[in-house]
């Protein structure tokens, strides 16, 4: 089910920085990464912190955390 949150970026996906750099971000946040892909203009990453599944929303322009969702 979609939840909406599409919008991180107007960069040209050929200037976005690598997903797996998104994924480091969110290990370093202390999350277990269990996949990531693209949603709209972010990289969503699903992550496990504390026994609860994530969603983290991050823009591939910078990195930046743009949106947290538990599941």
């Amino acid at each position: 089910m979609a939840d909406g949150f599409k919008n991180c970026t107007k960069l040209d996906k050929a200037s976005w920085k690598p997903a797996s750099e998104a994924e480091a971000k969110a290990k370093a946040a202390g999350y277990e990464v269990r996949r990531s892909k693209v949603e709209g203009s972010c990289y969503e990453v699903y992550g496990v912190k504390e026994g609860k599944l994530y969603e983290l929303f991050y823009s591939p322009e910078d990195l930046s955390l743009k949106h947290t969702i538990a599941k």
